[in-house]
């Protein structure tokens, strides 16, 4: 967390312009300038500034706004739920669209529905989110005007966004099922569960699939957890008030307190998410438990 704030500072420091213009316009008197810069602690050398926010983040302060003078946190708090909304409609289109290719595709090793269904995952996976976010909004809402093009609401307004996020997803996911489950058709328990006679849907779903789990959990859970870091993109094009398009502002703005507070959120978050992954391997694999029971 301390070389993510470090890396952070450093980096928004590094780009042009000065927050303080920003707020009163070049062509403000120097000494309202300075008067400001003062008020914003911008007049200290940068190691004092980064110590000063370093002490403001051990009280659990994120700072407060350059513009609307609020504090962060609370903004945080405001933005996370539209973000999380955003991020469990996508996961819940993803992960049985994304599981569902990935076993055809598998299970149809090198045929012309694999070959279809690779080809689709590629071009998810290729195609920038910006550039689908804006045919989506562009099929859907100018000429079919089922869905609101932007904007945040209720049902109507989320589908759009929660569409576009989850291609990438459905893609990541699909090829990554597919090439685990072809590695354990191979494997030798799989053969045995045959030569035992049990059923192959059994064998299917269970000893294979189950096989399955680790990386696609692993999969599972850092889409989440990139999700509810906040799609910059994908809220930024469908004006969606989450924490992504919060961070977008924060950037156009100079808004420094705004920028260093989403980024440190979304690293806890995405830390915590990590960490919550990891304890589900020790429920879905035998050999973790047996790992850790060994120690």
């Amino acid at each position: 967390m301390l070389g993510i704030t470090l890396l952070t500072f450093i980096i928004i420091k590094a780009l042009p312009g000065d927050p303080v213009l920003s707020i009163v316009g070049e062509r403000a008197h120097p000494d309202v300038i300075e008067k400001i810069r003062k008020e914003l602690g911008t007049d200290k050398n940068l190691l004092r500034q980064y110590l000063g926010y370093v002490g403001l983040l051990i009280k659990g302060e994120f700072g407060r706004s350059y513009y609307t003078n609020r504090r962060v946190f609370d903004d945080l708090l405001l933005k996370f739920p539209n973000t999380l909304k955003l991020a469990l409609t996508a996961m819940i289109i993803a992960i049985p669209v994304g599981l569902i290719l990935g076993l055809i595709s598998a299970y149809k090793k090198d045929t012309f529905m694999d070959r279809l269904i690779s080809s689709v995952s590629v071009t998810g996976l290729s195609v920038p989110v910006f550039w689908s976010g804006l045919l989506i909004m562009l099929f859907f809402s100018l000429k079919l005007k089922i869905f609101p093009p932007s904007g945040t609401g209720d049902i109507r307004f989320l589908i759009l966004p929660s569409l576009t996020l989850s291609l990438p997803a459905i893609a990541t996911l699909s090829r990554v099922t597919r090439t685990t489950i072809i590695e354990i058709l191979d494997m030798p328990f799989v053969n045995t569960a045959r030569a035992k006679g049990i059923a192959e849907l059994k064998i299917k779903l269970i000893h294979i699939f189950k096989n399955a789990l680790i990386p696609i959990v692993t999969v599972i859970g850092l889409d989440f957890g990139s999700y509810l870091n906040g799609a910059v993109l994908t809220e930024t094009i469908f004006g969606w008030d989450g924490i992504g398009r919060f961070t977008m502002e924060g950037i156009i703005k100079r808004d420094y307190p705004v920028v260093m507070g989403c980024v440190i959120a979304c690293t806890v978050i995405f830390v915590l998410i990590n960490l919550f992954v990891d304890v589900i391997y020790h429920y879905i694999d035998p050999r973790v438990r047996l790992y850790e029971n060994s120690r």
